[in-house]
């Protein structure tokens, strides 16, 4: 048996995508439902059909169904099979589920593409003007059990012939632009760079400068309270 919040005039929905930062948007959405005291809603859109879903997505829905389940949300919501665009669907569940609070995390545009074409959170705020968006950015803190990195710092990759070099000054030849994680106890630029590519969020290990691909690796990376929202 369901226990009744105790706010039931405010509600929260939770956005999630593929990739690490989904698990990470659930955990703030649980804060915050907790803290006020009220429903939990966590959605996923996708194009296609569940079934038709590959391993590593589905492997996604089944941890964010645990964790929304260990954390007594509401509902876990998957709208598969979905044509209309990904705002038009979040903004038909936050009123069906009278939401006044959606979490969502932060979106791959570039400011000129946003500007170009308009981002999904510009497009949230025409449909649903009265949900209070709460954008959450890149970790700035990473932890690992076999490592240790200093905080966070914007940094950005070049192409140069079969690999990736990492700068802290933006140029013309900027390719990916995220956040660096220096690993302790070195003087030379070893560590995890991240960033987003496409619509998945990307870490990829860095040695001497050099990233040598671009395939990511999975690790622990739990943040700590200090993550802030945008």
């Amino acid at each position: 048996m369901k226990i009744m919040k105790e706010r039931m005039d405010e509600g929260i929905l939770v956005c999630v995508y593929y990739g690490p930062n989904g698990e990470r948007l659930i955990q703030r959405g649980c804060k915050l439902a907790k803290m006020l005291d009220c429903p939990l809603y966590i959605l996923t859109v996708d194009p296609k059909r569940f079934d038709d879903l590959d391993a590593e997505k589905t492997n996604y829905i089944a941890r964010w169904k645990e964790i929304a389940e260990h954390h007594g949300a509401d509902a876990f919501i998957l709208k598969d099979d979905e044509k209309r665009p990904v705002h038009k669907v979040i903004a038909e569940v936050a009123r069906e589920k009278n939401v006044t609070q959606i979490v969502i995390g932060q979106t791959a545009q570039s400011l000129w593409e946003q500007i170009a074409k308009g981002s999904i959170i510009n497009a949230l705020l025409k449909e649903i003007p009265f949900v209070d968006l709460h954008i959450i950015s890149i970790a700035r803190y990473l932890k690992n059990p076999d490592r240790h990195y200093e905080k966070g710092i914007r940094a950005y990759l070049v192409k140069e012939d079969d690999h990736y070099r990492i700068i802290f000054k933006h140029t013309k030849d900027v390719e990916f632009e995220g956040i660096f994680f220096k690993e302790l106890g070195t003087d030379f630029n070893n560590g995890v760079f991240k960033f987003i590519s496409g619509t998945e969020t990307v870490q990829v290990l860095v040695n001497e400068d050099i990233v040598h691909s671009l395939t990511n690796v999975e690790m622990d990376t739990s943040v700590d309270d200090k993550d802030d929202f945008l």
